[in-house]
């Protein structure tokens, strides 16, 4: 039997946590593939580790292992620690807020089950699902972003910056990542498209984004971050 390894980065995600995870385990997936549950807590300032814990306790049947930072790194780092941790066949990675729905990860698990891809990247902007109408500059950048990283890796992916991307395991921790915040997107991007007959899959999901107040972490100054790793990555450091 197969298994999935959900790899959940966390930052002061204490107050709805056991929200994503009561999602995660509700879904049920295809060709009954089990799920591995891998919380990584990028050194939290609230009570993110007692919420964990008690979760764990109280849903014993929930495959959930838990690793934590003593020091904050970012979400790449913290995403490094998941992805080296993961012993299941495929790789997805799972925000700890609830703007992606898991109820999707079986319209990613598609294309790889169905032996045409190695690596799905689920996107915001393609699809008819559902999108909550949040901010046109950041919708922009997101689509620069991706503009400029497709000029360089050849793709013709429409959201590089998704947080949904789907691996083959395999594939994934035989990639040397160093980028430990928000460049994660950008630079996993460019080394996969390097990798020999990688086949790069991409689907429709839903995106349920959160307003700044409601949490959400993502600045102008990780923006450029990004530009600087789409060059970086693609250009400069091959």
């Amino acid at each position: 039997m197969s298994t999935l390894s959900i790899v959940i980065p966390a930052y002061s995600e204490g107050r709805t946590i056991h929200l994503i995870l009561d999602k995660v385990k509700a879904v049920s997936l295809r060709d009954q593939i089990a799920k591995e549950v891998i919380i990584v807590n990028d050194c939290s300032k609230d009570n993110t580790e007692e919420a964990i814990q008690a979760y764990m306790a109280a849903n014993p049947e929930l495959n959930i292992q838990y690793y934590k930072h003593e020091v904050n790194q970012g979400k790449g780092a913290a995403l490094h620690t998941g992805i080296k941790k993961a012993t299941g066949d495929f790789v997805i990675i799972q925000d700890a807020d609830l703007e992606y729905d898991p109820n999707e990860y079986n319209i990613l698990l598609q294309p790889i089950l169905d032996g045409f891809a190695d690596v799905v990247y689920g996107s915001r902007f393609m699809g008819g699902n559902p999108h909550r109408i949040l901010f046109f500059w950041h919708s922009l950048g997101n689509k620069m972003l991706t503009f400029l990283s497709n000029m360089f890796t050849n793709l013709n992916l429409t959201d590089m910056e998704t947080c949904y991307k789907l691996f083959r395991r395999e594939i994934i921790q035989g990639i040397q990542l160093k980028e430990k915040r928000f460049g994660f997107e950008p630079e996993v991007t460019a080394k996969i498209s390097r990798v020999p007959k990688i086949r790069i899959y991409e689907v429709g999901i839903s995106y349920y984004g959160r307003t700044y107040e409601e949490g959400k972490k993502i600045g102008w100054k990780d923006g450029f971050r990004a530009i600087w790793c789409i060059l970086k990555y693609n250009f400069f450091s091959k």
